[in-house]
């Protein structure tokens, strides 16, 4: 019975000891990432203590919300960015994160929010699959042109940063002077995101049909902390 209750004490001092660590690393990685919102945070693996004595822990998972990326005066709301990280380094005092040794993720964002970052007269929606590539359809709102849809496609460049381009556009605006310049300023757009963890990238893309999926990677991850 005593074996019992020592056991029992043991674990709710983990427990208690695990969620205080997973506050204060929510706290600090919004205050270094410049979040609007506080990232829930969940630390992996028992017992939570034994693995701080180690200076190593298994696996912490955080869910990031609030991220924009900016471009052109127009920001690009991301909805969610979940990540984990594996094999997470402890500070030789254990009071801070030193890094991860890999980190995988996935960021999500609604044709809603991807809409109102293309700037007014822009519609973006669900453009299915073809040959196996992820496609979004690009709806600009050009005087000349009557109801103009063209298929565009969303990827990723230098890990951090989001590309909307149209694939091809109608050939009655190719052939027009300055008509292929005016709808690519409604069509292609940049957005950089700067408050991702150094060393997470942005990898691929796939559009579902409420919005768009990206996977990101890393290794040697730095954890705010």
């Amino acid at each position: 019975m005593f074996l019992v209750v020592v056991a029992a004490l043991f674990v709710a001092a983990d427990r208690l000891a695990v969620n205080f660590a997973e506050d204060k690393a929510a706290e600090k990685i919004r205050g270094s990432l410049g979040l609007s919102e506080t990232p829930q945070v969940s630390i992996k693996g028992f017992p939570f203590l034994t693995q701080v004595a180690s200076g190593t822990l298994t696996e912490v998972d955080a869910s990031l919300g609030g991220i924009e990326a900016t471009a052109e005066g127009h920001r690009l709301r991301v909805t969610e960015l979940s990540a984990q990280f594996h094999d997470v380094k402890l500070s030789s005092d254990y009071t801070s994160i030193e890094g991860a040794a890999s980190a995988t993720g996935e960021a999500r964002i609604g044709y809603a929010d991807l809409t109102r970052a293309a700037g007014d007269g822009v519609r973006i929606s669900y453009g299915g699959t073809s040959g196996g590539r992820s496609q979004v359809k690009i709806s600009p709102d050009i005087p000349v042109l009557d109801s103009l849809d063209v298929v565009g496609t969303v990827s990723t460049v230098g890990g951090d940063t989001i590309r909307l381009r149209a694939d091809e556009l109608p050939t009655l605006c190719t052939a027009v002077p300055g008509c292929e310049d005016k709808v690519r300023a409604r069509t292609d757009h940049d957005w950089k995101l700067g408050e991702l963890p150094a060393g997470l990238k942005l990898d691929r893309v796939t559009t579902t049909r409420d919005g768009i999926a990206i996977s990101a990677k890393g290794t040697d991850v730095k954890l705010p902390g």
